[in-house]
């Protein structure tokens, strides 16, 4: 036999995939965005589904988080002294604000586990799924924020126009919510146990966070005590997060230092989801 027909018999070397590429994670993010008719659907079914036969529907969202927030306002205010005409306001945005970061945490890392179904019998892009939460954690905070028109007209709080660096923070809010769902959506697919440790975080970064306190809480002798140790709450990355979406609604003006660490993280969580979409997107599937 030839050296050329033995070259001739010699298989073609199997194509390289490319499953495992940036190119294929932006794709499916694209892809994803694309099918927007579909993600807004099923979070607007998903809104509809868990008031499903109760008298007020969705307003429940409202109704709940007013009572806790003026509860928590009226409640913390009377006993640190502070001004309710501002404290009400700060609390209420604090809890609006808060819930859409720790729901899209909570949801978001149940969003591939808890749509087994869809994901193994409806050919879509899987980041349809992380649209899908964003979107509904949207609407819950379009629902709420009206409790702040309410409380804006009651108390007439006086707004520049630093009050429209809102729309930035919220574009940076969602971003935050985007990569947040990936990376922990995918990671507590593979190990159940994330969900339930993420539960828990939240629940204790909540009391450390300035949601139903201030920094400015304590005067006097004993603010110059604790100043100090006040700085600690600077190293708690969703102090920044909520500063600057609460000042910019309280006619405050917000340090540039809290736009910096919030523009920061929302960069390296977006680079890190990025990797783990290149390495882990195809898995989802076979770990739900």
């Amino acid at each position: 036999m030839s050296v050329e027909n033995s070259a001739d018999d010699i298989p073609p070397a199997p194509p390289v995939s490319d499953s495992r590429t940036f190119a294929r994670g932006i794709a499916d993010l694209v892809d994803g965005l694309r099918d927007s008719e579909l993600w807004l659907h099923l979070g607007w079914t998903d809104i509809k589904q868990r008031y499903k036969r109760s008298v007020l529907g969705p307003l429940w969202i409202t109704v709940a988080t007013a009572v806790t927030a003026v509860a928590m306002g009226l409640l913390y205010g009377a006993l640190f002294g502070q001004d309710i005409k501002w404290f009400l306001p700060y609390v209420a945005l604090g809890f609006i604000f808060w819930n859409f970061i720790a729901d899209s945490i909570k949801e978001g890392s149940v969003v591939f586990s808890t749509n087994e179904g869809l994901i193994k019998q409806l050919p879509a892009p899987i980041s349809v799924h992380v649209y899908r939460v964003v979107w509904r954690q949207l609407i819950i905070f379009a629902h709420n924020i009206v409790i702040y028109l309410v409380i804006l007209a009651a108390f007439r709080l006086d707004l520049g126009w630093s009050a429209l660096l809102i729309f930035p923070a919220l574009l940076l809010f969602v971003l935050n919510a985007i990569w947040v769902t990936i990376f922990f959506g995918i990671l507590s697919t593979r190990f159940r146990d994330i969900g339930q440790l993420l539960t828990t975080a939240v629940q204790l970064v909540f009391f450390l966070t300035p949601i139903i306190w201030s920094t400015n809480t304590f005067t006097g002798e004993q603010g110059a005590r604790v100043e100090g140790r006040m700085r600690l709450v600077e190293l708690n990355p969703m102090y920044h997060y909520l500063e600057i979406t609460r000042g910019p609604l309280l006619g405050e003006s917000v340090a540039l230092y809290h736009w910096a660490v919030v523009i920061g993280c929302t960069a390296l969580g977006c680079a890190v989801a990025l990797v783990v979409m290149r390495n882990y997107r195809a898995r989802v599937a076979y770990w739900v």
